[in-house]
């Protein structure tokens, strides 16, 4: 006979918040890329440039279309290049919002401990998003 274990509150908590973040997400995502695939957002570059560049080092790449670097994106957030991005962020960020649902559920329940590992937790995931991080680049 095998061990049945209930998952605890929180972790139904988590649960509950990374299933619905990562269908809001993927919509998100299949919605942009729709949006510049169809032509609806305007793209960046051409389509028809796209082969002659892709071979290029990102800095040609970057000089040749005024393409953004690091935050750039989010000011040409209308065109379907960076508009795709931000689909991408959306699905990216589900992870550091159930985190930070979590660590409301285990203040709320008393686990100060796996709270402040939680907090730790966001703490290292806003840290890699915002390029602190990055080396030097």
């Amino acid at each position: 006979m095998g061990l049945i274990v209930s998952p605890s509150a929180e972790q139904e908590v988590y649960a509950r918040w990374l299933d619905w973040g990562t269908r809001i997400g993927l919509a998100a995502v299949v919605a942009t890329f729709l949006a510049y695939a169809l032509g609806i957002a305007e793209p960046l570059v051409p389509p028809e440039r796209l082969p002659e560049l892709w071979s290029l080092p990102v800095e040609r790449y970057v000089a040749l279309t005024g393409a953004p670097t690091g935050w750039g994106w989010l000011g040409l957030i209308g065109k379907g290049e960076p508009l795709c991005l931000l689909g991408i962020a959306l699905m990216s960020s589900v992870t550091l919002v159930c985190y930070l649902r979590l660590v409301v559920a285990l203040v709320r329940s008393g686990s100060r401990l796996s709270a402040g590992i939680a907090i730790a937790q966001v703490v290292v995931l806003l840290a890699a998003t915002s390029s602190l991080l990055a080396g030097g680049h």
